[in-house]
């Protein structure tokens, strides 16, 4: 891969032009020729691995599938990418090459997301140092040292700068050999307020012993055991003398705080650790809404890679908008409108391959179908055909359905939601020539229109094909009609609201439609005016107990953030269950409402935004650009919980900025609430720039010095980028007290 390899990229049967790809020396950038010279054409000439949500091998996207007649299957593959970026079909010259970059970059993709941070932060600096050494010679001159500060986004005065360089310049040649570089950095690299809290725990400011490792970790709220603290030593701590005599170093003690063991999030929460064996209705569910869409809604593209993105993305419930094709096939796209198309079945073949690789509970395709009663039939025998065993085609059980089965019972399976024809609402026919199975078309209109006579049930469900009918087992979908006998309705219907309707029922019926939830499934969609594919905010539906809150993953920003954030735990499985009060047929909790009852655990929340580490450059095309960060920290949860606030701005310091800032929140409903930290670019004539985000659950936040992992717009990493916090939480005004105040109570006492 790093020789290069000569291909040819192909959109089209007459678009197909030879590229030439090469990995780069830092084995995680991939280089691909081009002959534009536009500023984005420069910028898409190189990938990250990073970048990449998956490598498809043969011809599986829509560009490739066109030409598979032509070209060789066993040569081709497509690179596709996170976010925006379009994907990238390749032909190659031989099977082998094929076959040689399809392994290597899903074995780099893998040794990446294995990497640890001081892993990532030695390899950031060495990509940038290669970059730096202009005459690459393997020395640095002071001019070319100063264009690495810039690079690494940190402003040194001239005289501390020169300081440092002269101090590393032990030859007194004026130029730092790779021995004198490294010494640079990690004087660079230094973190002081890491080394702060050290002594503040170590009696002699040299090493920690055990007692006092232990001390320290009791404070974290962790196991403060001895065999914990021996193992850590053991883990982290490269110095033979201090290991042998169990004491732990400055240096192992910073390796300790950079590992994924002081994360921010819990890292008991990376696994299924929720009961998975509660009715459907008692979890939040990962939806998409439009799945099949790149970008807007009016004019994008429509393929089976969005499917891809979100369903690596732990998504169980994806969108199929499906309509009559051309040779009796039907596609999928959004119709009346300049979308393209792409056949039904291609997405069914993706759905197959991809459905499960992210999560092994149920998978829900909500069908938009506006087909005729002969193309209804096509999609059935697709469905069954090429999902087999996966696809549910008839209920668990024959008992009489009280409850709605659990994530468990229906591990591995796919359902099918839609309309289902019931004999006593009418006969079914073959004729017709279209129906409405819809998620979100006229039939929820009756929700709105009252008043409006309804369709007779029998011309509906004539236009419903008995084959796709009978596919619909736990997800039928309804009309909602009110919250009138709801012990009456039966589990398995299920009923689908714009998001300015659920807004309504909320504000006006809270308590009513969380205990509607809390038995029948809800899917919530955007309002048909977001042409741009914008997204409303899921919280407050997340607040009334909806499940399935519908967003278009395609588009970036704080409302996916959320999303990110709410499924961040239990795996990211695409399930979390609902807090208790959102499960109960007779629960009293108003989301409107939160001065107290249901939920209400009044939680003061303190963070200490201490400091940041290697935030990137925004202005990337002018050289002497550096970020002047700020950091906001956000509370989403119930009405009364929401805020916001920020740290003072820290000018021209991305590399290393310090803020010592304590920002204090108040919860009433901790459960609901969403904490996400957001650094930005602070400007003086426009809106601050967007530099890094993390948003997780209250639930999953630790206490204590935590570092927190930063993500690019799109949810990807933006690795090696950190913010150093502490966390301090006290339930109902009483403090978590620390090992240190535990100890001085106790001495009081005696």
């Amino acid at each position: 891969m790093m020789k290069g390899s000569n291909m040819v990229k192909i959109r089209s049967q007459r678009w197909q032009k030879s590229r030439n790809l090469r990995l780069l020396e830092d084995g995680l950038t991939v280089w691909c020729e081009s002959t534009k010279s536009s500023r984005k054409a420069k910028a898409q000439q190189t990938f990250a691995v990073t970048e990449v949500e998956c490598v498809r091998e043969g011809c599986q996207s829509e560009a490739l599938r066109r030409v598979s007649g032509s070209v060789p299957d066993s040569r081709c593959f497509t690179v596709v990418f996170r976010g925006a970026r379009k994907s990238l079909d390749l032909l190659c010259p031989g099977d082998d090459e094929a076959q040689r970059w399809v392994r290597g970059l899903r074995t780099l993709k893998e040794r990446v997301s294995n990497m640890t941070q001081k892993e990532k932060l030695d390899h950031w600096i060495r990509g940038y140092l290669r970059r730096a050494d202009q005459n690459q010679d393997g020395k640095m001159s002071y001019d070319e040292v100063k264009r690495l500060l810039q690079m690494i986004n940190i402003d040194l005065s001239e005289h501390y700068a020169r300081s440092l360089f002269k101090r590393c310049d032990r030859s007194g040649d004026n130029r730092l050999d790779h021995i004198e570089i490294e010494e640079f950095c990690r004087e660079l690299m230094r973190r002081p307020e890491l080394d702060g809290v050290f002594r503040h725990y170590s009696s002699n400011g040299c090493v920690l012993s055990t007692a006092e490792l232990r001390d320290f970790l009791g404070d974290q709220g962790e196991d403060a055991s001895l065999n914990h603290a021996q193992s850590l030593i053991l883990t982290y701590e490269l110095n033979d003398w201090a290991q042998k005599n169990q004491f732990m170093t400055q240096n192992g003690f910073t390796m300790y705080m950079l590992s994924l063991e002081n994360d921010v999030v819990n890292p008991d929460h990376a696994k299924v650790y929720q009961d998975m064996s509660r009715p459907l209705s008692h979890y939040f569910i990962s939806s998409s809404h439009n799945t099949y869409l790149t970008k807007d809604q009016v004019t994008s593209a429509s393929s089976t890679e969005p499917y891809i993105r979100a369903l690596n993305q732990g998504c169980r419930c994806v969108e199929l908008d499906c309509w009559d094709g051309d040779k009796g096939e039907p596609v999928i796209y959004h119709g009346h409108t300049l979308t393209s198309k792409v056949p039904f079945k291609e997405v069914i073949e993706t759905i197959a391959q991809y459905g499960f690789k992210a999560s092994p509970y149920p998978l829900i395709l909500s069908l938009e179908n506006h087909c005729s009663v002969e193309q209804q039939a096509v999609m059935a025998k697709h469905l069954r055909t090429i999902l087999g065993s996966k696809l549910l085609t008839k209920a668990l059980s024959d008992n009489p359905l009280k409850d709605l089965p659990s994530p468990e019972d229906l591990k591995g399976h796919i359902l099918v939601k839609g309309k289902k024809y019931i004999p006593h609402l009418g006969q079914l026919g073959k004729t017709g020539s279209s129906a409405s199975f819809s998620s979100s078309s006229e039939d929820e209109l009756a929700i709105s229109n009252k008043n409006t006579p309804k369709k007779d049930p029998t011309k509906v469900y004539s236009k419903l094909s008995p084959e796709l009918s009978e596919l619909v087992v736990y997800c039928r979908s309804v009309p909602f009609c009110g919250f009138e006998n709801t012990s009456e309705k039966l589990p398995n219907e299920m009923s689908s609201f714009s998001e300015s309707e659920a807004l309504k029922l909320i504000k006006d019926s809270g308590k009513l439609f969380v205990r509607h939830n809390s038995r029948q499934l809800s899917r919530i969609y955007p309002s048909g005016q977001r042409l741009q594919s914008s997204n409303y905010d899921p919280q407050e539906m997340w607040n009334g107990g909806c499940q399935m809150v519908a967003l278009n993953f395609q588009t970036p920003g704080e409302q996916m953030d959320l999303n990110q954030g709410r499924f961040l735990p239990n795996g990211r499985c695409g399930y979390t269950l609902k807090p208790g009060f959102l499960c109960s047929t007779t629960s009293n909790f108003n989301p409107e409402i939160t001065g107290g009852g249901p939920g209400h655990i009044p939680t003061q929340l303190t963070i200490r935004i201490i400091s940041a580490q290697q935030l990137p450059k925004i202005n990337t095309e002018k050289a002497t650009s550096i970020v002047d960060p700020q950091v906001w920290v956000e509370i989403h949860g119930v009405d009364i919980d929401n805020a916001r606030d920020k740290t003072q701005r820290i000018d021209n310091n991305g590399f290393n900025p310090r803020w010592n800032c304590t920002l204090s929140f108040q919860l009433q409903v901790p459960d609901m609430a969403l904490v996400r930290f957001v650094v930005e670019d602070h400007d003086h004539t426009a809106k601050n720039d967007f530099v890094g985000q993390f948003t997780l659950p209250f639930t999953s936040l630790r206490t204590g010095y935590r570092h927190v992992h930063l993500l690019k717009a799109d949810g990807s990493s933006l690795s090696p980028a950190t913010l150093f916090v502490h966390v301090k939480v006290s339930r109902k005004g009483v403090p978590v007290k620390t090992v240190s105040e535990r100890i001085a109570i106790a001495k009081g006492k005696a």
